[in-house]
């Protein structure tokens, strides 16, 4: 494929941060440490929750999927960006676009779906804790999780097609460093009115309604805190709450602010600081706020380490 003007069906040329090329080396460090520490606080709460009973509960279970879906997500996006940091060649296939945009997009949706089911749980869990066994049985929580993924891939198997089937008319350079539905949608050479409405209306229906649900459910939860008459358990709770919340802005936030703006008013520059929040910050927040700081994960980890020391010694 020829940089310049080459076929779209040999390829798309992904320009990345390729315009500030003294970025991209502190770019490549910064991004590669992210991801390695990702996909070990990520790994680590699917071997807990795996390996140790304590931790099979409803809540752990949803953490579990979470990390999961997070290590696929990061995984689905940060090598080939770091591969055109660091090489010559920037260059992606059309079957390897259309794979990177269906699975990102797939997984995003999945997030979405997923973080307020959690709220939910917590919800279920603060507000009702007497019947939260009973609320948040297995055959629930297996079709909770079932619903984010078939929901969050359902659309995404859509959006690829609407987006992907639009006449590029030979435009093959992708000014970002993945394949993305709206940067994709810049490059087409006819008229996306149609394809962008559908995408804002889909946008609000992943986005706006979950986040929605998770304030509502937080907003309840927050109620039954200042009930507590504790002040260290108010406190302990409300730094839960507000971490959690802080990682719901941040990755709600970004997503919202690219996916519910019209292509045309995009500056890309923003945007590519913005798409690294979703699929590298969030990813590596999510474990250290959600479980890596919970007693009972710091548990489940000594048991961990001392039954592995306790087998090399035998």
């Amino acid at each position: 494929m020829e940089r310049t003007n080459g076929s779209t069906s040999s390829g798309f040329l992904l320009l990345g941060f390729s315009d500030r090329p003294q970025l991209e080396t502190p770019l490549f460090v910064v991004i590669l440490m992210g991801y390695v520490l990702s996909c070990l606080g990520n790994g680590t709460i699917i071997l807990l929750s795996l390996r140790d009973p304590r931790l099979h509960t409803p809540m752990y279970y949803f953490l579990s999927n979470l990390s999961f879906m997070d290590l696929c997500l990061t995984t689905c996006t940060v090598p080939q960006t770091l591969a055109n940091l660091k090489g010559r060649d920037k260059t992606i296939t059309y079957g390897g676009c259309v794979t990177q945009l269906l699975i990102a997009l797939g997984l995003g949706g999945v997030e979405c779906v997923l973080l307020s089911v959690m709220a939910y749980d917590r919800y279920a869990a603060v507000c009702r804790p007497l019947h939260y066994l009973i609320i948040m049985h297995p055959q629930l929580c297996l079709r909770l999780v079932l619903t984010a993924w078939l929901t969050g891939f359902g659309n995404s198997v859509l959006q690829t097609a609407l987006t992907m089937t639009l006449p590029l008319c030979g435009r093959n350079q992708v000014d970002h460093f993945f394949c993305e539905v709206p940067v994709m949608l810049k490059l087409a050479c006819a008229d996306t009115s149609f394809n962008e409405a559908e995408l804002f209306a889909v946008s609000v229906c992943f986005l706006v309604v979950p986040l929605s649900l998770i304030l509502v459910s937080y907003g309840h939860i927050t109620r039954a805190v200042l009930k507590i008459k504790s002040a260290r358990g108010r406190r302990k709770a409300f730094g839960t709450c507000g971490s959690h919340l802080m990682v719901v802005v941040i990755f709600f936030g970004t997503l919202i602010s690219m996916y519910l703006q019209p292509p045309s008013s995009y500056s890309q520059d923003v945007n590519k600081s913005i798409a690294l929040f979703y699929t590298l910050v969030t990813p590596l927040l999510n474990p250290l706020i959600y479980t890596l700081r919970n007693k009972e994960v710091k548990g489940a980890l000594r048991r961990l380490l001392r039954g592995t020391t306790g087998s090399r010694g035998s």
